[in-house]
């Protein structure tokens, strides 16, 4: 279709019309990049991928930019309150173990759990993960072999070379912290994954916000579960949590070196030992176990004393996070897997051979495992389809 005005010239409306679909990167083929993104080993492979696919050709450097702005609208939809999930903690039932329900009183009194009532419970835990980052001495490096390349080329072939963009700050150092936070369910049915690369502030803001998200208060148990690391209980206790407990892995592996370090490496003193305050922690509680390990250390002697005591206080300072006893009786977990496993997966497109990233590129490749780690990718790209075509 062409348009003709006397004194005003000629144009072609449809012709512009169709040049500016074409030159849009559709929300389908957005989805499409961010599938293949985050599934492939490299962005080179993932652009063969997307070819073999859905014959669509692309170039690596659209595809990368795709990809990591994709990443970060889902960092900000997510900040902004605009991802909304279809469960609230309230509906997290589980049925407390029949066999070690809470018993009643003698007074006659109901008791606070029935046996194989159900109960709400959600989980909330965290953690933090090393990304490879790009330094700014490695940036440099790059820039000035870009530009040896072009030096070297034809002034013609060069000319037609667009300009270098302005070179972003590099990484101060050549590994960087997210962190990584779930809420989920006792079934794992349910999940929220969030990332952050905004340090521990940042990860306090997260576990609220997504706190919040998730109704946490609905739920009648609120439990959280970490590492020992001080900075993460910190801030899981910021939450209307009723226990934050220490994961009896993490535990058993201070247990089992202080006892490799005292009593021999594989020795059978040192796994009976092992095995008997492990247990004893487990299902007699806190003042059993701490009695064992002042016993145990009661015979050790100079730098055997000192592991000894590091232990003593690593186990001391967590005390409260340590109801072991408990848990069989409520059915409750003892161990951060799930949380683990969000780290792995997580990162699994992060890490690996020659991978360097600008810290916020990662954190946006992050931000997608993450939207379908949580079971919400449909959702987000049904609502991104809504609003941008």
């Amino acid at each position: 279709m062409r348009w003709y005005a006397p004194g005003e010239g000629s144009d072609s409306p449809l012709d512009r019309l169709l040049d500016l679909a074409e030159a849009t990167v559709t929300v389908g083929l957005r989805r499409l990049c961010c599938e293949q993104g985050i599934a492939g080993r490299s962005f080179a492979r993932s652009v063969g991928n997307l070819k073999s696919a859905a014959s669509i050709a692309m170039g690596e450097d659209l595809f990368r930019k795709v990809v990591e702005s994709e990443g970060k609208a889902v960092l900000k939809a997510s900040a902004d309150d605009q991802l909304e999930i279809d469960w609230s903690a309230g509906e997290c039932k589980t049925r407390i173990p029949v066999e070690q329900g809470d018993k009643p009183s003698q007074e006659g009194n109901a008791p606070v759990k029935a046996l194989g009532m159900e109960v709400s419970r959600l989980y909330a835990s965290c953690d933090g993960v090393i990304v490879p980052t790009t330094t700014e001495g490695e940036k440099r490096k790059r820039r000035a072999t870009t530009s040896a390349q072009r030096r070297q080329m034809p002034p013609e072939r060069r000319g037609e070379l667009p300009a270098l963009a302005a070179m972003k700050k590099g990484s101060d150092q050549r590994y960087k912290q997210i962190y990584v936070s779930i809420f989920y369910d006792q079934a794992k049915e349910h999940r929220l994954v969030g990332v952050t690369r905004k340090k521990l502030l940042g990860l306090g803001q997260l576990l609220k916000r997504d706190a919040a998200r998730v109704h946490l208060l609905a739920a009648e148990e609120r439990l959280g579960l970490v590492d020992g690391a001080v900075c993460l209980r910190q801030h899981l206790e910021g939450l209307p949590l009723q226990e934050v407990m220490l994961d009896f892995r993490h535990l058993g592996e201070h247990v089992n070196e202080a006892s490799r370090k005292t009593l021999g490496d594989a020795s059978e003193a040192g796994k009976a030992f092992s095995d008997d305050v492990l247990h004893t922690a487990r299902h007699e509680g806190y003042e059993p176990f701490f009695a064992k390990l002042l016993d145990w250390r009661s015979a050790q002697r100079g730098g055997k004393r000192k592991v000894a005591d590091q232990l003593l206080n690593y186990v001391a300072e967590r005390r409260e996070m340590m109801p072991y006893d408990k848990c069989d009786q409520h059915g409750w977990d003892v161990g951060t897997g799930p949380m683990e496993s969000m780290c792995g997966v997580t990162t699994d497109r992060i890490k690996g051979r020659g991978r360097r990233w600008d810290i916020d590129n990662a954190e946006a490749v992050m931000a997608l495992e993450a939207l379908h780690q949580s079971n919400l990718w449909d959702q987000y790209w049904d609502k991104a389809l809504h609003h941008r075509n």
